[in-house]
């Protein structure tokens, strides 16, 4: 099991009790399993162009800022990101065999009305024992653009001190398949573009509205140009 830890209000170490800690990690093995499900069926039916996955770094803490305009962006992410990757998932896809493949496979639930305590804790755990969280920091499915982003992001990285590392999927939602409407066209190219991991934080350890409101707008800045730099990058 990994041990990374975590952060007191003051910016000085403090040690989570760990039969709490181990009970709250979602699995990372089963994180791996997702990853090695993901490469298959990514790979299988797209053509996936991975550009700056060197750019993660190897261990430690991170959390990877997603763009989402497709159901496929999540799962293309994980298949082709360089560690195994835990995303948080509106608890709605959590239904029947659906649901307990999601946890299987290190995923965490999380209610998207209300201030989900249980899935913050999970989520702060997984990161305080240096493992990789992913997110789509715009709530929701939408344009892809990060021109609306929700302040859990920035919560996290303040909270935890990880790097974030932006990444732009494009591609996914450019037409519809012809045999199945809601996915993108079989073999057709989707690109991911990972960017440079940046600290969301100002470095005061400030947890207040103001210094999260002021983290958002540092993370939106990263973010937008990073996805003007994927489009650059790929033509699209």
């Amino acid at each position: 099991m990994r041990r990374h830890p975590g952060r007191g209000e003051a910016g000085g170490e403090v040690s989570l009790p760990s039969a709490r800690r181990e009970a709250s990690l979602p699995s990372e093995k089963g994180a791996e399993v997702g990853r090695r499900i993901g490469v298959g069926l990514m790979y299988g039916l797209w053509r996936p162009r991975v550009l700056g996955a060197w750019k993660v770094p190897a261990s430690g803490p991170v959390i990877l800022a997603v763009n989402h305009s497709h159901n496929i962006d999540g799962p293309m992410v994980m298949g082709v990101a360089p560690r195994p990757t835990h995303f948080l998932i509106k608890k709605e896809a959590f239904i029947g065999p659906l649901g307990a493949f999601l946890t299987g496979i290190g995923q965490l639930k999380v209610d998207r009305t209300a201030a989900d305590r249980a899935a913050i804790t999970q989520a702060l755990d997984l990161l305080a024992a240096g493992g990789v969280l992913g997110i789509f920091p715009e709530g929701t499915r939408g344009e892809g653009d990060f021109a609306s982003l929700r302040a859990g992001l920035a919560y996290f990285a303040v909270r935890s001190g990880a790097p974030v590392v932006p990444v732009a999927v494009m591609g996914s939602s450019d037409r519809p398949g012809r045999l199945i409407k809601a996915l993108p066209p079989v073999r057709s190219r989707v690109d991911v573009v990972f960017g440079d991991p940046f600290e969301a934080g100002d470095g005061s350890g400030r947890r207040t509205r103001r210094a999260l409101d002021e983290a958002t707008e540092r993370i939106q800045k990263q973010l937008t140009a990073h996805l003007e730099n994927a489009r650059r990058l790929t033509g699209r």
